[in-house]
C-alpha cells in the first residue's frame, strides 16, 4: 500500500481534445495511476480515481463525504468559496439524513410512473419537431428541440411555468461554465434560489397536481412543510433535469449523425434504441466527473491510502473507458448494451432522474429519425461549438438541415 504518487499531471478538471473522447490523460491515469495525486485550479490537490472498480467502490463507501460544505472539499473552480445560504441539497447529503430525504421523492421517478408519462413526452417532443420542421434551413436542433424537450417535461413534473424557461436556463449557464466568476455565479444561484422560494411559497397556498405539491401534501400529514429543503429539491430537480438532458439530445444525435451505419441500424430497428441510449450515456459521458467526495476517515483505494480530510475526484469518464469492463471501449457500438456506466453516477446518489432521462432520449432519438430521415448537419462538425468551458459538456447550437 502507498500514500503518495510521483507522476506529474495538468491542473484538473481537464478539457477533452476531441468532443467525443475523454482527456488523453485518463488513459495513462487509468494504467499507470489509477489513484493519482492531481492538483486543483486554486492550489490544493486531491486523488483523481480513474478505474471503474474503483470509482464505484468510492462512490459506496460512506468514509467519503458527499458535504460540499466541508472546507475540505475539493474545489474545481479557483475563487470558489463554501457557500451555506441554501438547504442542503441531495447530492450533498450524507447517511443518516440522505435516505430519508431521497426515499420521499424517488417514487416520483419509478419505471411505472415514467412508463405513464410517455403519452405526454411523445406529446412534447412532436410539438418541438413540428416546431424544427417549420422553421427555416439550416434550423438549431439545441434550440428547437435539445432545450425546450427537457425543459417542457421537468417544468410540468414540478408545476413551474415553462414561460419562466429563458430565466432559468441563463442562470443554469452561468452556473455551470467554469469561466463565471465567482460572485456573478453566487448572483446567479440567489436569483433562480430566490425565484424557486417564491414559487414554493405559491405551492404552499395552494399545492397542485405535481411533485411540489405532492410533496407539501405529504409533509403536511407529518408534520410542518419544510419550505427550504422544497426550494432545495426543486433547485437540483429543475437545473439537473433540463441540462444535462439536453446536452445528451445534441451530443447524442451529432454522434449518430457521424456514424451513418449505426445510424442506419437504429432507424431499421427501434428495438435498438434503449440499448442505444446506454451507449450514448457511457461514450459521451457529458459530466467529466462522476462526482467529487472529502474522505473522513483513511480509506485504501486501488492500494493507495487516502487520509482524512483528503479529496477525491471519481473520474466516470476514465471509468467508462476502462477496458476491464468495455471491450473496445474507444468504439462506439449502440449493440453493446452498457448497462454498467457511471454516467448516472453509483451508489446511494445515483441520479434520481434516471429513468426520465432515458424515457426522453428513447422518445426523441425514435421520432426525430423518424421524421427526419434526411436529418444531417449544416456545417462541418469542426465547426460546432461545443461547451468546453462547462462542467456539464454539450453543444451551445447544432445547425441541422434536411
Amino acid at each position: 500500500m502507498t500514500d503518495v504518487t510521483t507522476q506529474s499531471t495538468p491542473v484538473f478538471p481537464l478539457p477533452r481534445t476531441c468532443p467525443f473522447a475523454p482527456p488523453a490523460e485518463y488513459d495513462r491515469l487509468r494504467a499507470t495511476e489509477p489513484v493519482a495525486r492531481v492538483p486543483l485550479p486554486n492550489g490544493d490537490w486531491a486523488w483523481a480515481v480513474s478505474r471503474h472498480e474503483d470509482v464505484r467502490s468510492v462512490l459506496t463507501d460512506s468514509r467519503f463525504s458527499s458535504d460540499r460544505t466541508n472546507p475540505l472539499f475539493p474545489r474545481l473552480v479557483k475563487g470558489e468559496r463554501v457557500s451555506t445560504d441554501a438547504a442542503p441539497s441531495l447530492i450533498n447529503m450524507d447517511p443518516p439524513e440522505h435516505g430519508p430525504a431521497r426515499r420521499a421523492v424517488v417514487g416520483e421517478f419509478t419505471v411505472k410512473r415514467m412508463q405513464a408519462m410517455r403519452p405526454r413526452i411523445q406529446q412534447i417532443v412532436d410539438g418541438c419537431l413540428d416546431d424544427l420542421l417549420a422553421a427555416p434551413r439550416p434550423a438549431d436542433l439545441v434550440r428547437h428541440v435539445s432545450l425546450p424537450v427537457p425543459s417542457l417535461v421537468i417544468c410540468e413534473l414540478l408545476g413551474v411555468s415553462y414561460a419562466d424557461h429563458d430565466f432559468f436556463q441563463s442562470r443554469t449557464s452561468l452556473m455551470i461554465a467554469r469561466a463565471t466568476p465567482h460572485e456573478e455565479r453566487m448572483q446567479a444561484f440567489g436569483e433562480l434560489n430566490d425565484f424557486l422560494g417564491t414559487l414554493v411559497t405559491a405551492k404552499e397556498a395552494a399545492p397542485g397536481d405535481d411533485l411540489l405539491g405532492r410533496q407539501i401534501l405529504r409533509q403536511r400529514e407529518t408534520g410542518e412543510v419544510d419550505h427550504a429543503g422544497l426550494v432545495s429539491l426543486a433547485f437540483l430537480l429543475l437545473v439537473a433535469g433540463h441540462e444535462t438532458t439536453a446536452n445528451m439530445i445534441s451530443l447524442g444525435t451529432v454522434l449518430l449523425l457521424e456514424n451513418p451505419g449505426q445510424l442506419d441500424r437504429l432507424r431499421r430497428d427501434p428495438e435498438r434504441t434503449l440499448p442505444a441510449v446506454e451507449e450514448l450515456l457511457r461514450y459521451c459521458t457529458i459530466a467529466d466527473l462522476a462526482t467529487s467526495r472529502v474522505a473522513v476517515a483513511d480509506v485504501e483505494v486501488g492500494g493507495v491510502l487516502i487520509r482524512a480530510g483528503e479529496g477525491v475526484l471519481a473520474l466516470g469518464n476514465a471509468a467508462n473507458r476502462d477496458p476491464e469492463v468495455f471491450a473496445e471501449p474507444h468504439e462506439f457500438d449502440i449493440d453493446r448494451g452498457a448497462r454498467h456506466h457511471v454516467a448516472f453516477g453509483y451508489g446511494i446518489h445515483q441520479c434520481l432522474g434516471q429513468n426520465l432521462a432515458r424515457l426522453e432520449l428513447q422518445v426523441v432519438f425514435d421520432t426525430l429519425f423518424r421524421r427526419f430521415p434526411g436529418l444531417r448537419l449544416a456545417v462541418p462538425m469542426a465547426e460546432l461549438p461545443f461547451k468546453d468551458d462547462a462542467f456539464v459538456y454539450g453543444l451551445h447550437e447544432v445547425p441541422v438541415t434536411w
